[in-house]
């Protein structure tokens, strides 16, 4: 029996993600510099960008000449008819599930979306749609079915790039992210609930730089919040300004606890994907630090529990003998509760703190030491692969 889940981020009003993109395991992790600071980055080859739609056309007729008005309703039609061929369906064939005798009782499909950012078939999508994939494949706007592979996936994003082998199929541009304005009318399309391929629905930037907490120790940030509706099966499509350039990825919806939300949609900026999908595509990974220590996190509940000296912060539980951190005097049971002066909070998690770095900077911990404070200073490496 075939199962079908689509992909989409939820989060829940009153706790986190219920459909994150990872986890981070072990006593190492990644790191990136934050989508504050995220810069334009020479991308892969798309195709050229669109210029700005017209506010009014000219039109001649055999007995007038006059003007007509292009509608934002029309200019939406547009976007859509240009970038529509782009947007594809992403199938994601997930190991099989097994009866206690070993037999297959289940093979499960996530499906979700994603858009083609190159004629070359480079494909941009959620991390979290292709997670686990034991094999992809993606459906195009006509029906045609292709296998494809991963190229690179990136968890701190929630980005992936994919890639099938055929060519001059058609690719969306990727717009300037840095310049979005709230209120600015967007389009996002996509495979709502995983059965309706190019699905469109519209919107408004409803704010910009938000961060969402993945329940994973670390936030995806910077984020594009519109009300543009986003469907459990639309995430890794493309939110489009009225240019038909892909401003945002789509990534995550906000689905009510004890209270009801309703247009509550977030999407990845497009300047994310400039700096990501090309280090994808060229190495498979994004290069990150790395602090080589194992760590827990610290909240007020349980500093509460373990009568700890500190509210927020980082419990260091491993320091390996030999590592960057040992030699920096880093101990067993000390707490870090800033890097550089920025506090450790609950807006400012450890590892998002570390994102902002690279291999190879050093960074002037401070940590909390038997109730007493000192700083710490430590050279990071290169998250190994």
């Amino acid at each position: 029996m075939e199962h079908k889940r689509s992909s989409c981020l939820s989060l829940s009003l009153v706790v986190v993600l219920s459909l994150v993109a990872g986890s981070c395991a072990g006593s190492g992790f990644g790191a990136l510099a934050t989508l504050a600071v995220f810069q334009l980055y020479p991308g892969p080859t798309v195709s050229a960008a669109p210029t700005a739609w017209p506010t009014s056309i000219a039109v001649q007729t055999p007995t007038t000449t006059g003007t007509v008005t292009l509608s934002e309703d029309s200019a939406t039609v547009e976007v859509v008819a240009r970038v529509s061929p782009a947007v594809v369906t992403v199938v994601n064939t997930l190991p099989p599930q097994r009866s206690f005798r070993g037999r297959v009782i289940q093979q499960p499909e996530a499906i979700g979306s994603g858009v083609i950012i190159d004629p070359a078939g480079y494909i941009v999508t959620n991390n979290h749609v292709v997670e686990n994939a034991q094999d992809l494949s993606v459906i195009l706007q006509d029906g045609t079915k292709l296998p494809a592979r991963p190229v690179g996936t990136d968890l701190y994003t929630d980005l992936a790039v994919i890639k099938v082998d055929q060519t001059r199929l058609p690719a969306a541009p990727l717009g300037d992210s840095g310049v979005l304005r709230p209120g600015e009318h967007v389009v996002a399309i996509g495979s709502a609930l995983g059965d309706f391929r190019n699905t469109v629905t519209t919107g408004v930037v409803s704010a910009l730089g938000r961060d969402l907490d993945t329940g994973d120790g670390y936030q995806l940030e910077g984020l594009i919040q519109t009300d543009a509706a986003i469907n459990h099966g639309n995430s890794g499509g493309p939110l489009l300004n009225l240019q038909g350039q892909v401003i945002g990825i789509n990534t995550a919806i906000i689905r009510g606890g004890t209270n009801v939300a309703e247009g509550l949609g977030f999407a990845i900026p497009s300047n994310a994907v400039r700096l990501v999908a090309p280090q994808l595509i060229e190495k498979g990974y994004v290069t990150r630090p790395y602090l080589d220590i194992g760590h827990r996190s610290i909240t007020p509940q349980l500093a509460s529990y373990y009568d700890l000296p500190v509210q927020w912060g980082e419990l260091v539980t491993d320091v390996p003998a030999g590592t960057s951190a040992a030699q920096a005097g880093l101990q067993l049971g000390d707490i870090i509760v800033a890097l550089d002066s920025q506090s450790i909070d609950e807006t400012h998690p450890f590892i998002n703190l570390l994102l902002r770095y690279q291999p190879g900077d050093t960074v002037q911990l401070t940590i909390d030491r038997d109730g007493q404070t000192q700083p710490l200073p430590v050279t990071l490496g290169e998250q190994p692969r």
